[in-house]
């Protein structure tokens, strides 16, 4: 490790160094964050951006006292180092490491956990109106990107910063992209930002606070050189790049202050992201203003490496990868092809059969697999920006048209949009298609991108047809089906490699509402159970079906596909003739496809133990693969094995048969 960076162990460190140092320190870090993430991935591209912003903002201010709200907070990665957490670092998103994003149990520097877009703004401003009614003078720094601005949360807590607080410090960090370039358009004018009076006063007073600092000249004669190079302040809301650096305003000609200015935030920038100098001195002179105020930063994604510059989108986030060509390594021969690119080369098919079809995804075109459409058929796919309330609207709004809008969005994204789904497709009763990737564990991301809640509430919506594929030939013949709906209709499945199961060339529908038998009971003397694995836990329940086999029982094994509507007849038939019943899913147990089972049973008065395996009331921690979660909390054969044999090892010792149990017994 390098002289500089094995001198740092905390904040105050930092404020030590010179700005030679902090430069020198600055290449030490990437060249740290480049050699980790190359051993265990992570979000690679936006933390070399905010290398020299980190450092600033912690030359500048004093954390834990100062409060530092990062959007997202998967750039967090350089906060981490500063802050005490460096000999952890090596372990980040793996299993009882270092998270990946903020934590407020982590570290006593992370004042407030996020990992979804556009919380900033509002959490910092909370934070920023507890110190006034207190009389305290904490600094308080919001640090968010973009493409945040997206996403409508933002707008909201602008729209109230002037008016709850006199001082307020929000950090722009400007890298043109999210995940994806950014999309989008804010209209406004140059020339409204060169004029307009309050921005004029905001320059010469940060004129006169440079000119009384060390070096003030030279951090001044940057500044100048920044705003003639980089005059527009916010473009295409999401800041798509349509001209070279040379132009007017170094991004095609967009951009204004305006947008902040009217919300009573004082705009100052654009500013050069990685210049150290600049940086402290327009912090420095931040800290020092009785009103909000806005700086926009201008940051490269991917800074000081290659590969990452070359390739933003993929460096975004990743796995391990070779430090010499940036390549990750390829898939072991004969891996399926994962579930979000078997869901984007169906959509191309159903589009090119299927005028009515249309992709919309909210920012995440390669995560959700929506790639495959927007190059095959640019015109049939939307991408909204992280705007994910939005984007259910926008597809409720088409299919009053006629059309079956498929929104292919995260698990735990689309819960940012549940009063949409209740109050315009469901309560309308419009046939939008929910293809819900990630239901289930996203490990390294942990419990803010966990998909462990849709079953439950999607359940407690009338009009809406939910659905779990066992494999990626089932979820081609759901999708298929859900085109033919006139309903809302959810499909969840999960990250990673699919079943490896032949896809058909022509889909087939399903009937709504019926389960699928794959092996009836055998009648062959032994202790009769019934497995009903939903969806991606078929392959966990077809490993439970053959152990208990292989010890004696008669296995009946269940594909539910729907967890809405349910098929109660094969649920009261299997129950009736079960001792046991068995449900596995990959989601939460509290209102989730087990309970679903009990309220069902109970419904038709049917008196059987039912053995739930799911996840427990709690959220679940990240770790370095599923595997490691699984086998912590029992979502394993072993441990569903053994609670069937304690199951009836209890009803033989309680001299009762197994089926007149009085009442449902769940675990």
């Amino acid at each position: 490790m390098s002289r500089y960076l094995e001198m740092v162990d905390s904040p105050a460190h930092v404020k030590t160094l010179s700005l030679e140092q902090l430069k020198l320190l600055a290449e030490e870090i990437r060249q740290e964050l480049i050699t980790v993430l190359a051993r265990n991935g992570g979000h690679l591209g936006p933390n070399l951006g905010v290398v020299e912003l980190t450092l600033a903002l912690h030359f500048v201010f004093s954390t834990p006292k100062d409060k530092f709200v990062w959007d997202v907070s998967h750039q967090i990665y350089v906060h981490k180092i500063l802050t005490g957490r460096k000999k952890r670092f090596d372990s980040v998103r793996s299993t009882n490491g270092l998270s990946g994003f903020a934590m407020r149990t982590e570290s006593e520097h992370d004042c407030y956990g996020a990992a979804h877009a556009g919380t900033a703004l509002s959490a910092a401003l909370g934070i920023c109106a507890a110190r006034d009614q207190r009389g305290s003078d904490e600094n308080v720094v919001a640090i968010f990107g973009d493409a945040a601005l997206t996403n409508g949360i933002s707008f909201e807590a602008m729209n109230n910063i002037g008016h709850t607080t006199k001082k307020f410090i929000g950090i722009l960090n400007d890298n043109e992209w999210g995940i994806a370039k950014n999309v989008g358009a804010i209209s406004s004018y140059l020339n409204k930002l060169i004029t307009h009076p309050s921005y004029n006063k905001l320059a010469r007073d940060f004129e006169r606070f440079v000119r009384r600092l060390p070096k003030g000249e030279l951090a001044l004669t940057l500044a100048h050189k920044a705003e003639e190079g980089f005059k527009g302040a916010l473009t295409e809301v999401g800041l798509r790049h349509v001209g070279s650096p040379g132009d007017s305003d170094g991004r095609g000609g967009y951009g204004s202050s305006l947008i902040f200015e009217e919300m009573g935030l004082r705009y100052l920038g654009p500013i050069d992201g990685h210049d150290l100098p600049l940086l402290i001195s327009t912090l420095e002179f931040a800290k020092s203003c009785d009103h909000p105020i806005v700086i926009h930063v201008l940051t490269k994604k991917g800074k000081g490496y290659e590969a990452a510059l070359k390739n933003p989108e993929k460096f975004h986030g990743l796995g391990p990868y070779d430090i010499a060509t940036g390549a990750t390594p390829p898939a072991k021969p004969g891996t399926p092809p994962n579930w979000q690119d078997v869901f984007g080369q169906a959509m191309v098919k159903l589009c090119q059969k299927d005028n009515s079809v249309v992709g919309i995804t909210a920012a995440m075109p390669s995560g959700t697999g929506l790639k495959a459409l927007e190059k095959a058929m640019p015109h049939r796919y939307y991408d909204v920006g992280i705007a994910e309330e939005h984007a259910v609207l926008f597809a409720c709004g088409m299919a009053t048209m006629g059309f079956h809008p498929v929104c292919a969005i995260y698990s735990t994204f689309l819960q940012r949009a549940y009063d949409c789904i209740v109050h315009d497709a469901a309560l309308q009763d419009l046939p939008v298609i929910f293809c819900m990737d990630r239901a289930g564990l996203s490990p390294q991301d942990g419990p803010t991108h966990h998909g462990l809640f849709d079953i439950s509430y999607v359940r407690a919506v009338p009009n809406c047809i939910a659905m779990a594929p066992k494999d990626e030939d089932e979820l081609v013949d759901m999708m298929f089906t859900a085109t033919h709906e006139q309903h809302p209709v959810f499909i969840r499945y999960p990250r990673g490699p699919g079943e490896g199961v032949p896809i058909k060339d022509q889909p087939r529908l399903i009937e709504i509402g019926k389960a699928q038998v794959l092996q009836n009971f055998s009648n062959n003397g032994g202790r009769k159970v019934a497995l009903f694995p939903l969806g991606s836990l078929m392959a966990l329940g077809r490993k439970v079906g053959a152990q208990l086999a292989a010890e004696g029982f008669d296995v009946a094994l269940i594909n539910p596909r729907f967890i809405k509507p349910m098929d109660a007849g094969v649920m009261e038939f299997f129950a009736s003739a079960a001792e046991v019943v068995v449900t596995l899913e990959d989601h939460v147990l509290m209102g989730g496809y087990g309970s679903a089972v009990l309220e069902l049973l109970n419904e038709k008065r049917i008196s059987i133990p039912v053995i739930q395996v799911g996840w427990p009331d709690q959220f679940i921690e990240h770790a370095t693969n599923v595997e490691d979660l699984r086998r912590k909390y029992g979502l394993t054969v072993e441990n569903t094995v053994a609670r069937v044999k304690a199951e009836f090892a209890h009803a033989n010792s309680s001299d009762l048969p197994l089926t007149t149990v009085g009442s449902i017994r769940s675990y």
